[in-house]
């Protein structure tokens, strides 16, 4: 583990290298960011796969429920039918899930860095970095304890959190048009009824853009840069891959409004 971590810190030092010219003290800021855009390049091809299997999952919402009607009475067969129609067209049901487990170590990586005072036996000299003074291993009450919310390293963060919240609001938006114009049936248990809670779960998606405030204040900045970064990246992402789901709802949006209005 100390010579992975040893190899990792080269390449975040190499990369800040690369980029010292153009952006100097902000260097390895800036380093974590285009990490940060290479991860996602990668699992890019995997967020595709998943957009089209939701949208493969939302094409057979109609057949599943036939299904569940036909073998409500046979969880077990019900079950059966619903995975071989998943099979049929190739869909799967945990597509979804892959880019985002993909993405988990590299955030942890960087935690592990950017939190440990030595690498490989010799002492973390990344720690030493910073983004506009404020130091990349701290975290958001080490800026308020250093100068408060308005002091240098504060206003570091007030930034994030300004960002943050504009990425937050722009996909909280982005669920609730995606969701009006692919209303999903509720999970299952065995016996073909609704779980007890998904209902309020669904409910809830929306919101859960904005629980990356609270991670963005506890992480140590390095960690908080990428977070804001592949969340933004998400939400641009989603943005392009769904466009044709937000076009067609915003197109029958307005005709139904064209209708009333004649009515």
């Amino acid at each position: 583990m100390s010579a992975f971590m040893s190899a990792f810190a080269h390449l975040v030092g190499s990369l800040a290298d690369v980029l010292q010219p153009l952006f100097h003290g902000a260097s390895t800021a800036a380093a974590i960011v285009l990490f940060t855009a290479l991860v996602r390049l990668a699992v890019h091809p995997l967020s595709r796969a998943a957009a089209r299997g939701q949208k493969a999952r939302t094409r057979l919402q109609p057949q599943i429920a036939e299904l569940r009607k036909k073998h409500g009475k046979n969880p077990e067969r019900m079950q059966k039918a619903i995975m071989e129609l998943h099979a049929a067209e190739k869909v799967s049901p945990l597509s979804g899930c892959l880019p985002s487990l993909l993405q988990m170590p590299a955030f942890f990586l960087l935690y592990h860095l950017f939190s440990s005072g030595s690498i490989g036996g010799e002492p973390n000299a990344l720690l030493s970095h910073d983004l506009l003074g404020a130091p990349l291993g701290g975290r958001w009450h080490d800026a308020l304890a250093a100068g408060g919310v308005l002091g240098g390293s504060g206003l570091v963060y007030v930034g994030l959190f300004a960002l943050v919240l504009a990425v937050a609001t722009f996909s909280y938006r982005l669920t609730r048009r995606q969701m009006a114009a692919n209303p999903v049936n509720p999970a299952t248990g065995p016996d073909g009824q609704p779980l007890p809670g998904m209902g309020a779960m669904a409910k809830m998606m929306p919101l859960l853009s904005f629980a990356t405030l609270i991670t963005v204040a506890v992480v140590p900045l390095a960690a908080a840069l990428y977070v804001v970064t592949t969340t933004a990246w998400s939400a641009a992402e989603r943005a392009w891959l769904y466009r044709d789901v937000y076009r067609d709802r915003d197109r029958e949006t307005a005709a139904g409004g064209a209708v009333t209005t004649a009515a």
